[in-house]
């Protein structure tokens, strides 16, 4: 390799520097936003600038994690300049690609798992390349790689997440029991004393533990605040205690707002503090040794002893990866869709789970109960009942003053943020590169699971997802060595064509992920049509629940069009992608379920008279959607398999049934959207021909089953279709019967009476 070569790679590394800020700070973002998003501490833009300023303050103290990336894995005086620099091209080639694929898919992963086990990978590629070049040097695999301090971060790494789960739980429990869920009385009291001793916990690990990795600070001063680090707590705990008790006695002022901010940029600082080492340490470690081989007389053989000593990296170079930081918080899409996924997971009432259950989850739920009935028969009854009554979650609507309510309480948010900081502040200033991501996010389940978020209704989807991105933290490691080891690889044997390659596949990867994830957006604004953001007043809430209703319709009338002309061509492709769409119409249709729940505790407050109506809705819209999952799926199945096609005779039947279910559909969807009184014996006419048409069809059908011209799969999907497109239209008709009935006037209750669809 070529002194002018390397000049390149330099320069590569030092753009996927910034490539890898960009979807480095997209996954973490997770890790300081979550509690103060999901508790709606603060307008969003105010939290973001507090987030952003906890960014900048951060990234000075990162200078001490620095040394990870360049001695940290292996012994950097066992390796040439040359060799360094492949090494680091192949972990910034992995970690690039393996944040962007679990960013497109919302999963908060770990980077500095990522960046740990690539240096590995990569390290151990370069290894045994050396080994075989020099088999009887009398090293082995071992001597080169810094194997007692890999292990040490590896087993830190694990037993963090471990210690943040435990640590969410237990503190969150303790809180719980203080101050109960109707925490705002409370806090009068001894609220103050809460945030003094929160506040004091944040500011003892991110000032005093974290200033010994900070760029702008001598080793005098590091020693004086280590030296009088009792005095300075007591001062900052005496004088935030008196501070926030005047905010609560004179202001009325909710001081979990204030310290939930001061979480968020204290969470923010620990951020960039540890893990901006996992996005430029390489790339700097890779600078380091190129200006350590210049200054040598034999700059590609010399050996990087150099690397493993002291090496002070200047704050402007800090300050201006905390500022790509910053920016990429601020327009990264991406970012707010890993967030989402936490939040969904410790969301206090039900929600729209993202995760279904699988058998895992199940079994560990039914562990659980049985080992919390077993502790509970050990505790005498009344000590259990004062516990439950303090830690008992208030049943109260989701929807406060027409709006959203927080997913949590402005109490669970501060634990998670004073937990969360505290172990990672600790874990930077003993140079240990932990995961904030698998931190916050375990102190934010073991939260969760002391509040009894994960309650019967929700616990096994909650728990499919914390086993999901568990999963995915496993994957991590796995692929970013294997990745990184094959990376390695390539560059070394096939030089600048091999990095040609492995740019193109970089950049193809990219822009394939970001289709993917335009196209999960796009899904989620579609069925974010349907949700109901204010529930204060019944006419209205009617309307939009039949706009909701026609939009869901059409949605369904342009699918079962599809999948019938797909079912008639044998087009397999398109049955896949209306079976993929499926779950998304059952998204839509429990939001408008949900929906209709919120509208009948408003009719309950008021005591309307349209209970009934609303309750017939849920069942007719259950059966819709149950006849729709089930023509796509049979259509799909069928074609998948291979089995014989529909014959011209029944293609032509079925087309003709197909024409007058969309027709119902069709006029259904205009009422709904006009808001008109529609008469009901037209459609229902067209509804008893329908009925009589499948049933002549289905006589033609018996006897071709007769002839043996039609099989008995065939004879059973056939059956099964014209079936659902009877009860898909019988649904329809009936949900205009309840449209009419809900418009406030006599001719609209008269206009479907004595319609039989039965």
């Amino acid at each position: 390799m070529s002194i002018e070569i390397c000049y390149v790679i330099l320069g590569m590394l030092i753009l996927f520097a910034i490539f890898d800020l960009i979807v480095g700070v997209t996954n973490d973002a997770v890790n300081f936003l979550n509690s103060s998003i999901g508790s709606k501490a603060a307008p969003f833009k105010v939290i973001m600038i507090i987030a952003s300023a906890g960014i900048l303050a951060g990234v000075t103290f990162s200078a001490g994690m620095m040394e990870v990336a360049r001695k940290g894995i292996f012994h950097p005086e066992l390796f040439t300049m040359p060799e360094l620099l492949i090494m680091f091209l192949a972990v910034m080639i992995t970690d690039i690609l393996l944040l962007d694929l679990f960013n497109t898919y919302g999963l908060p992963t770990s980077t500095t798992v990522s960046v740990v086990f690539e240096l590995l990978g990569a390290a151990v590629a370069l290894s045994m390349i050396k080994l075989a070049a020099h088999a009887y040097s009398g090293l082995g695999l071992l001597d080169y790689i810094n194997s007692t301090q890999a292990i040490t971060i590896i087993f830190g790494i694990l037993l963090s997440i471990i210690v943040a789960f435990a640590s969410g739980a237990t503190i969150q429990f303790i809180a719980r029991l203080i101050f109960t869920f109707n925490y705002e009385k409370r806090l009068k009291y001894y609220g103050a004393l809460w945030g003094g001793l929160a506040l004091t916990v944040i500011t003892f690990f991110i000032l005093v533990k974290g200033a010994k990795g900070a760029t702008f600070m001598d080793p005098q001063m590091v020693a004086w605040i280590n030296g009088h680090s009792l005095i300075i707590m007591g001062s900052i705990f005496a004088t935030s205690t008196i501070i926030l008790q005047i905010l609560i006695s004179a202001f009325k002022i909710n001081i979990l707002k204030p310290i939930v901010l001061s979480g968020t940029f204290a969470l923010a600082m620990a951020f960039a503090a540890n893990d901006l080492v996992n996005f430029i340490g390489v790339p700097l470690a890779g600078l380091n040794a190129f200006k350590a081989a210049l200054a040598s007389s034999d700059p590609m053989t010399i050996t990087m002893g150099a690397l493993g000593g002291k090496i002070h990296t200047q704050t402007f170079i800090m300050l201006i990866a905390g500022a790509i930081m910053v920016v990429t918080l601020w327009v990264s899409r991406k970012a707010r869709t890993v967030t989402e996924t936490e939040i969904s997971l410790g969301h206090q009432d039900e929600c729209m789970e993202r995760f279904e259950s699988v058998w895992l989850s199940r079994r560990i739920v039914n562990l659980f109960h049985s080992l919390f009935a077993s502790v509970k028969a050990v505790f005498p009854t009344v000590i259990g009942e004062i516990v439950a009554k303090r830690i008992s979650p208030i049943p109260e609507d989701t929807h406060v003053g027409g709006k959203e309510k927080p997913s949590f309480d402005l109490l669970r948010a501060s634990v998670n943020l004073m937990v969360a900081s505290a172990v990672v502040s600790l874990a930077t200033s003993l140079k240990l590169p932990l995961s904030t991501t698998y931190v916050t996010f375990m102190v934010a389940m073991g939260s969760s699971f002391s509040d009894q978020a994960w309650g019967r209704e929700t616990a096994v989807y909650r728990i499919t997802g914390v086993l999901t991105v568990i999963g995915g933290w496993f994957m991590t490691a796995f692929i970013a060595f294997a990745a990184s080891f094959i990376c390695a690889y390539i560059i070394y044997y096939f030089k600048m064509p091999g990095v040609a390659g492995l740019m193109i596949f970089v950049f193809f990867m990219m822009h394939r992920n970001k289709k993917h994830h335009e196209g999960t957006e796009k899904t989620k604004e579609e069925i974010t049509i349907y949700h109901l953001e204010e529930v204060v007043n019944f006419p209205s809430s009617v309307s939009a629940t039949f706009d909701h209703l026609a939009l869901h319709l059409r949605s369904i009338r342009l699918s079962l069009r599809t999948t019938f002309n797909a079912l008639f061509e044998e087009d397999l492709d398109t049955l896949r992608e209306q079976r993929r769409k499926v779950k998304q119409f059952q998204m839509s249709s429990n939001i408008i379920i949900a929906n209709i729940f919120k509208v009948l505790r408003l009719l309950q407050r008021t005591d309307h008279k349209g209970s009934y109506n609303y309750y017939q809705i849920i069942r007719r819209l259950q059966k819709l959607n149950d006849g729709h999952r089930d023509t796509v799926i049979r259509s799909t199945m069928h074609v998948a398999n291979r089995h014989k096609g529909l014959l011209p005779a029944q293609i032509e039947e079925l087309k003709e049934v197909k024409t007058e279910m969309l027709y119902i559909f069709e006029q259904v969807e205009i009422a709904f959207n006009k808001k008109d009184i529609v008469d009901c014996s037209h459609i229902g006419a067209r509804f008893h021909y329908l009925r009589d048409l499948v049933d002549e069809y289905n006589a033609n059908q018996i006897a071709r089953i007769r002839e043996e011209s039609s099989k008995t799969r065939l004879s059973i999907m056939y059956y099964a279709i014209s079936g659902n497109c009877v009860m898909m239209a019988k649904q329809t008709v009936k949900l205009l019967e309840i449209f009419n009935e809900a418009l406030p006037s006599e001719e609209g209750a008269n206009a479907c009476r004595g319609l039989h669809l039965d």
